[in-house]
């Protein structure tokens, strides 16, 4: 199993339902408002890391209210 954690940047006032949305979709395994230089932080999964990028690309960047993302594979 390959896990990362995105962070994201959301519009103004989007923040929460963007939060609720990210947590429902499929290979987010948590998604947590925060405070500082971006928005959420979700712990993504997946078989490959092709699986992660479908996660953020096909789910994260859809969501309404999503603006920029990165992403940082999980090492350990």
């Amino acid at each position: 199993m390959v896990r990362a954690y995105t962070t994201v940047i959301t519009g103004t006032g989007a923040t929460e339902d963007a939060a609720a949305t990210i947590r429902d979709l499929s290979g987010v395994t948590e998604a947590h408002v925060v405070a500082g230089d971006f928005d959420i932080v979700a712990e993504i999964e997946g078989e490959t890391i092709r699986d992660l990028q479908k996660v953020v690309t096909d789910g994260i960047h859809t969501v309404e209210g999503v603006g920029t993302t990165r992403t940082y594979i999980q090492m350990d």
